[in-house]
């Protein structure tokens, strides 16, 4: 589990399936109220309390994106209990109110451009010249969608990817709103021919 503060009442919490495979949750628990899934979000708040001084006092707005293959990214917003929240509640009572999201995209981020194009020399003979090339805060993105990826052994794709870089606990709609697309489609193609060969 990965935490990182977005804003003071802000803070991103990005979940590996390794990380639910060990607590015993699936994704689609999550959809669910289960025990185990009230059990996830009182550590994640306990955990940020520690980790970054984020004390939740009150009610809360949580959206869940699912990220296949990759796993999940939770947004908690502690919320003023005048807005949108009712504020009859009692002390040490968390309110939530959860959005939930789910992408077939594969994302993947990477800290070198060396790291892209030595994966690029790995997935061209694999069969994939698909992606979009995104860079954003001094790291690369790749994104591959469905299409990208038909005919492909999944688990080895995604083997590949890991070996050269990690799930991108950023979603793309921030990468593709604030980075800037530096090829897109078939990148890893258009890296393949340009660095390699």
């Amino acid at each position: 589990m990965r935490l990182e503060r977005l804003a003071m009442n802000k803070f991103k919490v990005f979940l590996t399936f390794d990380d639910m495979k060990e607590r015993g949750i699936t994704k689609e628990d999550l959809w669910q109220d289960v025990p185990k899934v009230h059990d996830l979000f009182r550590d994640m708040m306990h955990e940020a309390d520690d980790e970054l001084g984020f004390k939740v006092d009150g009610p809360i707005a949580v959206e869940v994106f699912a990220m296949p293959a990759q796993g999940m990214v939770f947004i908690v917003t502690k919320g003023n209990p005048d807005e949108d929240f009712d504020d009859d509640f009692e002390e040490g009572y968390i309110e939530m109110q959860v959005t939930l999201d789910e992408t077939d995209d594969v994302f993947y981020a990477f800290k070198d451009f060396e790291d892209v194009i030595e994966l690029s020399a790995r997935l061209y003979p694999f069969g994939v010249v698909g992606g979009t090339l995104y860079s954003f805060e001094q790291a690369y993105y790749l994104r591959f969608e469905d299409y990208d990826l038909e005919g492909i052994e999944e688990e080895a794709f995604i083997a590949l990817l890991s070996e050269f870089g990690s799930p991108s606990t950023i979603t793309t709609y921030r990468v593709e709103e604030y980075g800037k697309c530096l090829m897109e489609l078939e990148a890893v193609y258009r890296i393949y021919h340009t660095f390699i060969k």
